[in-house]
């Protein structure tokens, strides 16, 4: 099991996390961005900051994400496309969606259901792009 790193598909790793980092910018910034604003207790056209922690913090995050799920994937052996959607809804909601939820239930959340929504459906998506990927790659 510790040896998995030499194991997993660096190459399906890689493609994955950079289409489930350019779907977080084209959800955030072309999509929803007046909703996002909105949950954040923003004006709906409001600018997003433009500091490099809110392109590269979100990028290493969803490498992060990226790597466990192979690690999963590779340590339930998955590989057929239906186990990847399973493996996908576990890791989605049992664990991206629900800390999401989790995070955004404080009193800095003005619309902590409408950001949990936002963000746990791209959260979602993503992960499910990743782990169709794991398979198809790998």
């Amino acid at each position: 099991m510790f040896d998995v790193l030499t194991q997993i598909n660096w190459i399906a790793v890689l493609i994955g996390w950079l289409v489930y980092t350019a779907l977080g910018g084209v959800w955030f910034a072309v999509i929803v961005p007046g909703a996002y604003n909105v949950s954040l207790g923003r004006t709906r056209d409001a600018q997003p900051a433009k500091a490099p922690i809110y392109i590269i913090g979100p990028a290493v995050c969803t490498l992060a994400i990226t790597i466990a799920t192979a690690i999963l994937a590779h340590a339930l052996t998955i590989d057929a496309y239906g186990d990847a959607l399973i493996l996908a809804l576990i890791v989605g909601v049992g664990y991206l969606v629900a800390n999401t939820t989790n995070i955004a239930i404080n009193p800095n959340f003005p619309r902590p259901l409408l950001y949990s929504l936002l963000s746990g459906v791209w959260n979602l998506v993503g992960i499910t792009i990743v782990c169709v990927l794991i398979v198809a790659i790998g």
